[in-house]
């Protein structure tokens, strides 16, 4: 169903803030340029809160997620993002970060979505795919290192500024768009509906979702796989304005048509969170298993910049972590220079993934980015607690590609999952 555009900013509103603070570029993205003549950004929403346009946009899709709810002939759908869950509770429980997800999905059910889904399920698919595409670049020694597809601000920012990395990108959908894929196709067909039938909502920790969702490279369907994408403010916004009490609901499941998700997916909001969790898969299928905590032990942290080893036995995989897109052009400027061999890339364009996103609660983020690492801790404690580790062994990942995608590598699952980037 194709719905409202979010327009881009043409306010400077931006330019004004940082002038403001005696920035020459934003603390989020080292490629803005002040000079007078050009204005590159990535969209991430760093600083969106002080943008006028984005307020107007935001109230117009809101109401357009009001308006679809009340509207008998449309089921509406929606699911949350890894992060989600363990921000959403700072706003409800005075503060305090805590596993949300059964208040949250009480909330949006209380709200009146008829499906709500864990878009962590749809994470596991990118796990699954951005393996086995890696494995297959990794022994062809071809457009490596290969880098993450997920985070809609860091494509932004190597499309706009590094394009001859473009080929390097991996061509997985976002889970975003990998849900809103298989929604409109495998959910709708058992649904008996059309996909016009039905009214697609993700809620997100980012701003450049919003932006990605209407892509036309990013789409399977007619309109928009995604209608709406809505941030974690915003949700929080929709709640009190209905006047539920959060802190006092009685906690709900996921709707189980997607099943549930492996700890892979739940660690995606996390910087490090794609690499491990793929690397989980990689270790597999290159048949020298990797253990979860060596993995962890490599991969996790907090600086810019995170390089590591992994040893699968006969195969040596250079992989980089990088937290906060202001850190990638000093690792893009060293692998174009030769200064740098990598097989493997993650880049969160915000500083500690999705978790610090700018469509999160900014208040407390501002006054104390401890915040930040404690939604972490609540990601990996989520993750620790879920018994199936990889995203390959999830049963549900498994029926849904024996079912209705024909296998892994399938020419439906690279209709549905993968992009391009013309």
């Amino acid at each position: 169903m194709k719905t409202l555009e979010f327009e881009s900013c043409y306010c400077d509103s931006c330019r004004h803030v940082m002038k403001e603070n005696g920035q020459s570029v934003c603390d989020s993205c080292a490629s803005c340029s002040l000079d007078g003549k050009s204005l590159i950004c990535a969209n991430c929403g760093a600083i969106i809160d002080n943008c006028p346009c984005f307020e107007g946009a935001k109230q117009s899709q809101l109401k357009l997620v009001e308006s679809a709810i009340k509207n008998p002939k449309l089921t509406v759908v929606c699911f949350t993002a890894p992060s989600i869950r363990a921000s959403i509770t700072e706003e409800f429980f005075d503060g305090r970060v805590e596993d949300g997800k059964g208040k949250l999905v009480a909330a949006l059910k209380k709200l009146g979505f008829d499906f709500v889904f864990d878009m962590n399920v749809a994470a596991d698919f990118t796990v699954v795919e951005e393996a086995n595409e890696f494995v297959l670049r990794y022994k062809e020694q071809k457009n490596l290192p290969m880098m993450t597809s997920c985070c809609p601000g860091w494509v932004n920012y190597v499309t706009k500024t590094y394009k001859e990395f473009v080929p390097n990108l991996s061509t997985c959908k976002s889970p975003q768009q990998m849900f809103g894929a298989l929604l409109n196709t495998c959910f709708v067909e058992k649904l008996g509906k059309r996909s016009t039938d039905i009214f697609v909502v993700s809620i997100v920790p980012c701003l450049a979702k919003k932006l990605e969702a209407q892509q036309e490279t990013k789409n399977s369907n007619t309109g928009y796989d995604v209608d709406v994408a809505i941030t974690t403010s915003e949700l929080v916004q929709m709640i009190k304005d209905a006047g539920v009490d959060f802190a006092k609901l009685e906690e709900c499941d996921y709707d189980e048509f997607f099943g549930s998700a492996s700890a892979a997916g739940t660690i995606f909001g996390n910087t490090g969170g794609v690499l491990e969790a793929v690397m989980r898969t990689v270790g597999d299928t290159l048949e020298k298993k990797e253990t979860n905590e060596l993995l962890s032990a490599l991969v996790r942290g907090e600086e810019g910049i995170r390089r590591a080893n992994i040893d699968f036995g006969k195969h040596k995989i250079k992989v980089a972590v990088v937290s906060g897109i202001k850190h990638a052009s000093q690792l893009l400027e060293n692998i174009k220079q030769g200064k740098e061999k990598l097989d493997f890339v993650e880049v969160m364009a915000c500083e500690g993934g999705c978790v610090g996103g700018g469509g999160q609660p900014r208040h407390m983020l501002l006054e104390i980015p401890e915040f930040t690492k404690r939604r972490a801790t609540v990601l990996y404690e989520a993750g620790n607690n879920t018994k199936i580790r990889k995203a390959h062994n999830n049963p549900s990942v498994k029926k849904i590609y024996d079912e209705f995608l024909g296998g892994v590598g399938s020419e439906k699952a690279q209709n549905l999952l993968h992009r391009n980037y013309e």
